[in-house]
């Protein structure tokens, strides 16, 4: 007569039934708090003679029926005992069991654990399945988004899950997946698992059409072989969830940005005057006009992703202690820190300093360039601010010398009209340029601007005037003191040139 050997059960061990999400409620008491056993018994102590007993009644309540119940357990072998009620165990048979080396286990529902031990040892199929259930009636409840989906899985599995990239865990719920167990998952193959001491996790790769090089990956503590390879199974059938969710959110994110875009140009464009609808528009978007606000623009350098930079930073903001807002303009993103009460000056230069930060975080992926506004109030204020930001970002694309970054109170008036140019802030900045001129001399405005017309000639400026020279000289000079400019510079020469013009512009 031939027999067929019998398959050797898998040992259990007591990491992977306290990580089992359905193992009845399952608590160390006593006694040692590792431990691996061949056989599972429950109700039937005189059937076996070592491993885990389970028991359905409770704990006796007096101190000597579980002191009694604790040595007869190990006596007949048994490394460990679970039953209900064994957090109410008394002094004297914690340190029995600790004394007699026998794991005192808690468990709720004691067929459960029996259930979690079976799929364990010797129904590795009937564990990935029971997984699969749960997983199947998580995607009965609709999700907001990825956040709210990962939330519904990782309820349902009663593990942690994590979305991750080779450099970072890009969203994650029920737990913190740690940076060595990540640095552990490879990124090459469609299924990788990794252990780092206690911690494992199981991850597959993401199949995305929008966001590449993402992994889908499952971790707890505890996690034995058998759980691993279930849960491999389970993230390679939550994936295409997960990634739909990714798509979903992504046009998502595109709509919006595209209508926050629109809003934003439309408020800019209106000049200061107001607009019922577009004001109206604001608030439902959350953007609050009152206040005082620093506007701030990165301008992309070379091609990037411009949804790709808005998410990114958006991201990097959030860790930035005030409101603030931001949206597409142009290449790059243009937005805006917002504060109910007027900073001091120390909390400018610290959000501006928050602001650095982010762009240098934003720099080691992406070619980008920062402009900061400066700090203004109101509707009027905030357009302002935006304006600044943008054309501080037009200069600091071009200036390595400070980092690819910008800000309006750090330059004078002669770069920014250079950079102003045919922008809606020039004639202000104009103005304010020539303010001495307009206000206390304005016959010195129009022979500065024949001066420089001629291209600084002093013969040709009087002979277009009809003037003496020494009189050109002598207002040529008066207009340089009162504008504080020093005209042998070519660069100040065009600034004041162009503000000239501007400014002449009307009268003409």
């Amino acid at each position: 007569m031939v027999t067929t050997p019998r398959t050797p059960q898998a040992t259990l061990d007591l990491a992977g039934l306290l990580a089992h999400p359905d193992s009845g409620g399952l608590t160390h008491i006593a006694g040692p708090s590792t431990g691996t056993w061949q056989n599972l018994t429950v109700d039937e102590p005189e059937s076996a003679t070592e491993g885990l007993l389970v028991l359905t009644t409770a704990l006796p309540s007096t101190s000597w029926q579980q002191d009694a119940l604790v040595r007869r357990v190990r006596d007949r072998g048994f490394a460990a005992l679970a039953l209900p009620g064994a957090a109410l165990a008394g002094p004297g048979a914690r340190k029995l069991a600790d004394r007699l080396e026998l794991t005192l286990l808690g468990v709720d529902r004691p067929i459960a654990l029996a259930r979690a031990g079976w799929q364990l040892q010797q129904a590795r199929d009937a564990l990935t399945i029971d997984y699969v259930r749960k997983v199947a009636q998580a995607f009965e409840y609709p999700a907001a988004d990825l956040a709210d989906l990962l939330g519904h899985l990782c309820a349902a599995i009663g593990h942690g899950i994590a979305l991750i990239d080779s450099a970072r865990t890009v969203q994650q719920a029920g737990g913190v997946l740690s940076p060595e167990l990540h640095a552990e998952l490879s990124f090459t193959p469609w299924i990788s698992v990794a252990r780092v001491g206690d911690a494992a996790a199981a991850s597959v790769r993401v199949d995305s059409s929008t966001r590449r090089g993402l992994r889908l990956a499952v971790f707890d503590a505890g996690l034995s072989d058998v759980q691993l390879r279930a849960l491999s199974t389970v993230a390679e059938i939550m994936m295409p969830a997960v990634a739909a969710r990714i798509l979903i959110d992504e046009l998502d994110t595109v709509n919006d940005a595209s209508s926050s875009a629109d809003l934003l140009r439309a408020f800019i464009e209106l000049r200061g005057v107001r607009d019922p609808d577009v004001h109206q528009r604001m608030a439902e978007q959350g953007w609050r006009t009152a206040g005082y606000h620093l506007g701030f623009q990165f301008t992309a350098r070379t091609r990037v992703d411009p949804v790709g930079l808005l998410r990114a930073v958006s991201h990097e903001l959030a860790a930035v202690s005030v409101e603030s807002r931001v949206a597409l303009s142009g290449g790059g993103v243009l937005g805006w820190l917002t504060f109910t009460d007027p900073p001091a000056s120390s909390e400018v230069e610290r959000f501006a300093g928050a602001l650095n930060g982010v762009h240098q975080q934003l720099r080691r992926t992406r070619d980008v360039a920062l402009g900061i506004g400066s700090l203004q109030s109101g509707e009027t204020g905030l357009a302002r601010t935006l304006n600044e930001a943008g054309d501080a970002a037009k200069i600091a694309t071009s200036r390595s010398s400070s980092g690819y970054l910008v800000r309006v109170d750090s330059l004078g008036l002669e770069q920014l009209l250079l950079a102003w140019t045919g922008t809606d802030t020039f004639l202000p900045a104009a103005e304010s340029l020539l303010a001495p001129l307009l206000t206390e001399a304005p016959e010195l405005l129009d022979t500065l601007a024949a001066y420089l017309d001629h291209e600084s000639g002093i013969q040709a400026t009087a002979a277009a005037l009809g003037l003496h020279r020494n009189t050109v000289s002598q207002r040529v000079q008066r207009a340089q003191e009162l504008v504080g400019a020093d005209l042998t510079s070519p660069e100040t020469r065009l600034a004041l040139h162009l503000a000239c013009r501007a400014v002449l512009a009307p009268r003409g």
